[in-house]
């Protein structure tokens, strides 16, 4: 846009309005701007925060107690119960945190109008996305450092001592909570209304549960329900802790008699690229009624 003024002198000048325009901040800063909001957010809904964080810790407590604190899970193998269902219940609270947590919570800002209203903004999608992931990263991490020191202080677990298992710990827990997130997000385009996600995610996760070894010893399960707990994550993040913390002797309690930790990165990565291959197709930022 250009105006012209007058001189003293009866010459014309020129001169050009300049409109300013303020550049967004990158998306690493958006991302980590948002994971703040959603942590913050997270703390905020007491209910989700009591649950997600206890849930673990009381059902590694009724477990130990129920088959004995003080038994073996093998005879002369040094394992007892709280030590071996440890595994299960860092894998189970990771999902509770990443898969079922996103699931319900998105499914809900879907229902309120929240997504619809998101997504009218200058706020690019990625950073959305990574602060819920960054969300589940933080709670997750906060979670399973309580529930380690729960069975470090009352149940008298070992913890690893070895710089590698504290590596196999990392990547199990990063590539499981990664795989967990995106599978959470495109699952919350299933339940039709926020009010009918928590019936719609729960279940699933209930029955992975039980179908994975985390409320019972593995080795045990009837055979079809092993290969059936095969096909999805739980199992091998279950398996991939029990590398971590129990001894080397205690992999011949697994079905195939080794940690398996090649197929254990290989499952959960491969259900991070269906997860995001399945979000991207699928997801929605309106509800199903909203035209």
């Amino acid at each position: 846009m250009t105006t012209t003024t007058g001189t003293t002198d009866g010459t014309r000048t020129t001169r050009s309005a300049r409109r300013t325009t303020t550049a967004l901040p990158g998306p690493a800063r958006l991302a980590w701007s948002r994971t703040r909001y959603e942590v913050r957010g997270f703390f905020r809904e007491r209910d989700s925060v009591v649950f997600v964080f206890a849930y673990p810790i009381l059902m590694l407590a009724i477990f130990a107690t129920v088959f004995g604190a003080d038994e073996e899970v093998l005879a002369g193998s040094g394992v007892y119960f709280p030590q071996y269902f440890l595994p299960g219940m860092v894998a189970t609270g990771v999902m509770l945190s990443s898969f079922q947590n996103l699931a319900i919570a998105i499914a809900a800002e879907r229902d309120d109008g929240t997504l619809k209203r998101l997504r009218s903004t200058p706020l690019p999608p990625t950073a959305y996305f990574l602060g819920k992931t960054g969300q589940v990263l933080v709670t997750a991490g906060v979670q399973t450092a309580l529930l380690l020191a729960v069975a470090a202080l009352v149940f008298d677990v070992p913890l690893p001592t070895e710089p590698g298992r504290w590596a196999t710990f990392a990547w199990v827990f990063v590539l499981g909570t990664a795989a967990g997130s995106v599978c959470g997000v495109a699952y919350s385009s299933v339940p039709r209304t926020g009010r009918s996600a928590s019936p719609v995610v729960i279940p699933v996760v209930l029955v992975l549960q039980f179908v994975s070894g985390v409320f019972f010893q593995f080795d045990q399960l009837p055979t079809w329900m092993q290969q059936l707990a095969s096909v999805f994550p739980l199992k091998w993040m279950a398996q991939g802790m029990r590398s971590v913390f129990l001894p080397d002797e205690a992999a011949v309690l697994e079905p195939s008699g080794s940690w398996q930790h090649g197929a254990t990165a290989a499952v959960l990565a491969a259900w991070l690229v269906v997860g995001l291959v399945v979000g991207v197709r699928t997801f929605r930022w309106r509800r199903r009624d909203d035209g």
